[in-house]
């Protein structure tokens, strides 16, 4: 772990800048008594006691009056002596506070660096210190809860308990390679695979959870596709709630992309209305139609919309040559959309309805009549993968990348194990332990990188 000097004090304002009824600025190291003594004109503080008082300047008069809390290491947030001013929340009056403390030694904090103390302290592990990140910037109430849950260890605990396993088999592997004499009767254990499956069925579990996670943290990137004046920006309005997007009968009234965040069932999804994707001699709509295509390119998941006219009028509608030409080599999940089914008198048709042929999804929906739209949301959720569960916890996409790393080295270790290769056996088995460790101790911060360290704790606001 890296060291901190004993005075090497950091401060940040700790809340978001503006205008405000109370303005927090936070303090963490070895000069915290002294910069508490001398801008309280206190001799001590009692830990965890608020304290009413004035907070001075260089020449004894009062910048602020308000509370003052002091944290004695190591029970504060980040193991260190803290201390936190609680002034008003004015702009100027914050600034004035914080060049005194600046002029008693502190230094700014660097983005996350008060989180990262905590970790290198070892007031939480890496998993905790990430959930912080995810609640800050929760944007739903399942979000919320599951970086909790993170927050608290639950996320953690799991971890731990699978890498203490596999750190335990590991060792026994290792002991039949180091001390063949003692014929650990390795092969024929069959303990030793009962471990591995049950190992293998968690971190699936743990995975999982984790996929679930990762969604309700980084939510689902959606658009919206299709020709012009099949009802795209119609339905971001009503998905939104909102009259967001310009509606017309006149095509190529979207020329920009247009997006908005949309909570469904807890799932945040990123919803794009773009362009109608079409022959045009219009410069401007022609750069419109070239950011749907960007978009779609970037994009989790493609709802390409088809006027129903299109789809009744063509014996198959899969020849629709905007679908053939934007949508078959995009890396997206697709929803196809037969839209405006209101205006066909065909019973099937007005029926909304689910169809699942040669691998596409197709749902028929009516955007004006609210027909189907509960079908798409259902839909929406299947597709990405979501399911609405209580015991969720907040996970990261390195959290996912490397518990699916876990997945492929248990998976070989229980292949090496069932062909029970002679000879270079116990080495392969054993290797496969050791990435499975290595990927495990890399999500909580057991063993990992200073650069790695570093990236994520750049992502936190300056007073965390």
């Amino acid at each position: 772990m890296q060291s901190i000097e004993d005075d090497d004090t950091i401060t940040a304002i700790a809340t978001p800048p503006g205008v405000g009824g109370v303005g927090i600025i936070r303090i963490s190291g070895g000069l915290v008594k002294n910069i508490a003594k001398v801008m309280l004109g206190r001799s001590s503080l009692i830990p965890k006691l608020a304290v009413y008082t004035e907070f001075l300047s260089a020449n004894k008069e009062a910048i602020d009056n308000g509370i003052a809390i002091f944290f004695q290491a190591p029970n504060s947030f980040t193991g260190e002596d803290v201390l936190e001013i609680q002034a008003h929340g004015g702009v100027v009056v914050l600034d004035l506070l914080l060049r005194r403390v600046l002029s008693l030694g502190a230094r700014l904090a660097e983005p996350g660096e008060f989180s990262r103390r905590a970790f290198l302290h070892g007031k939480m592990d890496l998993l905790q210190a990430e959930s912080i990140i995810s609640l800050i910037h929760a944007q739903t109430e399942q979000a919320a809860k599951a970086a909790v849950k993170s927050l608290q260890g639950e996320f953690s605990k799991q971890i731990n308990a699978l890498l203490q396993g596999v750190t335990n088999l590991r060792m026994y592997v290792e002991a039949a390679i180091d001390f063949p004499e003692e014929e650990v009767d390795f092969l024929e254990d069959n303990n030793i695979y009962k471990q591995l499956i049950k190992f293998k069925e968690s971190i699936y579990k743990i995975l999982n959870q984790a996929q679930q996670g990762n969604l309700l943290s980084n939510g689902l990137k959606a658009v919206i596709l299709g020709g012009a004046n099949v009802g795209k920006s119609s339905l971001l309005n009503l998905l939104s709630g909102k009259d967001l997007a310009i509606v017309t009968n006149i095509p190529g009234t979207t020329r920009d992309v247009l997006i908005n965040k949309i909570n469904i069932d807890g799932l945040l999804v990123d919803f794009s209305d773009t362009a109608g994707i079409r022959e045009t001699q219009d410069h401007i709509e022609a750069i419109g139609i070239q950011k749907a295509i960007t978009e779609a390119r970037e994009a989790d998941l493609i709802l390409f919309m088809v006027d129903a006219k299109d789809f009744v009028e063509q014996e198959d509608f899969k020849s629709n040559l905007i679908l053939a030409e934007w949508c078959a080599d995009l890396r997206a999940k697709k929803i196809i959309l037969i839209n405006k089914i209101d205006l066909y008198n065909d019973d099937f048709l007005k029926t909304p309805e689910i169809i699942v042929k040669d691998e596409q999804i197709i749902i028929f929906i009516s955007v004006k009549n609210q027909v189907g739209i509960d079908l798409l949301k259902q839909q929406i959720k299947k597709v990405a993968g979501f399911v609405e569960q209580e015991q969720v916890f907040t996970a990261r996409t390195r959290h996912v990348t490397a518990l699916q790393q876990v997945c492929v080295h248990l998976e070989q270790g229980v292949d090496f194990f069932k062909k029970k290769r002679e000879g270079v056996f116990f080495e392969l088995l054993a290797e496969e332990l050791r990435l499975a460790q290595k990927f495990l101790s890399e999500i909580t911060g057991v063993f990992t990188s200073e650069d790695l360290l570093a990236k994520i704790f750049a992502e936190f606001c300056i007073g965390k």
